[in-house]
């Protein structure tokens, strides 16, 4: 993974959506990273997050962390997120941690329509 996603993820927004797109792999090195990112996002209040995981190739507890972590702090903020998921295996690895459930999980950006002009 290139130091640009290690340091920053990239963002967008949406109207009032901001959209997180996240690749590579989330693991205890990027976690951290990442981590920061989301809790700057999830600070204000109602926050509408997508974290975009098309482009994940590979997510371990770290990264599962960091996706609770966002979760609680958005439902403690009276907001809403949404994961964008395509991979079977981070859908399976989801479901063997007993996550699946515990989020939003779409297959496509919700935005994308909203995106172009």
């Amino acid at each position: 993974m290139s130091d640009e996603w290690r340091d920053r993820p990239r963002t967008r927004v949406v109207g009032r959506t901001v959209v997180v797109e996240l690749r590579g792999e989330i693991d205890m090195l990027t976690a951290p990273g990442i981590s920061d990112h989301l809790d700057s996002l999830t600070a204000a209040p109602e926050p509408d997050l997508v974290v975009d995981l098309q482009q994940v190739e590979f997510i371990d507890c770290s990264g599962l962390s960091v996706l609770c972590r966002a979760r609680r702090r958005i439902q403690e903020h009276g907001g809403r997120l949404a994961l964008v998921i395509t991979d079977p295996s981070i859908s399976r690895t989801l479901r063997c941690a007993g996550l699946l459930g515990a989020f939003h999980v779409v297959d496509s950006d919700p935005t994308a329509s909203r995106d172009r002009p």
